[in-house]
């Protein structure tokens, strides 16, 4: 089950390093993130975790239901 605050984090948290540095991680492109994911190497913590669920909205298609949670 996903839980809102997760969604709402994946909507608002910038990534904070490499090539997409400062890009909110919704908006990271799927191959970025499968690249990670072939490797088996997401980071530590809540944000491998977010970048993880980001991958899985995006094979999904289900972007249209995170980025109205994306704040100005």
């Amino acid at each position: 089950m996903l839980d809102k605050a997760q969604l709402v984090s994946l909507a608002n948290t910038a990534m904070p390093f490499g090539k997409y540095k400062g890009r909110m991680l919704i908006a990271l492109p799927e191959e970025y993130l499968l690249w990670f994911a072939r490797k088996d190497n997401f980071p530590e913590g809540q944000l491998g975790e977010l970048m993880a669920l980001a991958l899985v909205i995006k094979t999904e298609g289900l972007e249209h239901l995170v980025r109205p949670l994306q704040q100005n």
